[in-house]
């Protein structure tokens, strides 16, 4: 039998009835772990990399974590049945733990449960490709399109991020963007020009939904004694959110606030 300790090296958490990650009534499981290390991070604790596949963890091992949360996600199959909705992978990053994410996708389209992909865009192509083409959707972060300010706000290059988008995109795979709106950091005009000028000119994409800040992971940050990027950064103003959206729309995107 699993411990929580076995599951929270992997899953750090399991949230029902989320109403913000994909189309109608899900279930989402956050993957520890992530490559990135954004200064407006509200889950700074998926932060730390799981444990993954190592020679202690064996194929039953894993076997068994997959059974397990399949389980839990079956608990809200009815909400699922009810309002189109079904599970989100999210995180942390759910690429970087790619030996329970591609079982998970595969137990949930043979129990025909609809999945999301919500990812950083942050991984190898060779693994992003056959969880996009098996999720049912790819939610996909954009953020900063400069390379230099991409590097001093998450920790990492954009061009791995970028690219893969716009492999993506010539797959054709089903995706919707997200963009954090975060005062002084992405909601910068160039920022916002140039990543609509990248959207339209390199990938078929044109629907994005804007993220505003909010500053309620705070406390997470003191709790574990982890430096807080974000303490100047207040949530954007609603006509800050407004005159975003209202630029993205004026390039021809359907946009979302939320979501």
């Amino acid at each position: 039998m699993l411990s929580m300790a076995d599951i929270r090296s992997h899953v750090f958490k399991i949230q029902r009835y989320s109403l913000h990650d994909g189309p109608g009534i899900r279930t989402t499981l956050f993957f520890q772990g992530c490559p990135l290390a954004c200064a407006w991070c509200h889950n700074p604790e998926s932060q730390a990399m799981g444990l993954g596949a190592s020679a202690r963890e064996t194929v039953p091992a894993i076997e068994a974590l997959v059974e397990t949360l399949v389980r839990e996600i079956e608990k809200d199959l009815i909400f699922y049945d009810d309002s189109n909705g079904g599970v989100t992978f999210s995180g942390g990053e759910p690429l970087s733990c790619p030996e329970l994410l591609f079982p998970l996708l595969d137990a949930c389209r043979e129990r025909q449960i609809h999945t999301c992909l919500d990812t950083s865009g942050f991984a190898p192509f060779k693994i992003l490709k056959p969880a996009a083409t098996k999720a049912d959707l790819v939610l996909f972060d954009i953020k900063i399109l400069a390379p230099l300010d991409h590097q001093a706000a998450t920790g990492k290059p954009v061009g791995l991020v970028l690219e893969n988008l716009k492999q993506l995109s010539r797959l054709g795979v089903d995706l919707k963007l997200r963009f954090p709106l975060v005062p002084t950091m992405t909601d910068t005009r160039e920022n916002i020009t140039g990543i609509i000028e990248f959207l339209t000119r390199e990938t078929l994409y044109r629907d994005i939904h804007i993220l505003p800040f909010h500053n309620t992971g705070a406390g997470k940050y003191e709790r574990l004694n982890m430096k807080n990027k974000a303490t100047h950064i207040r949530p954007p103003t609603k006509e800050q959110v407004e005159a975003v959206r209202q630029r993205f729309e004026a390039s021809g995107f359907k946009t979302k606030i939320g979501g």
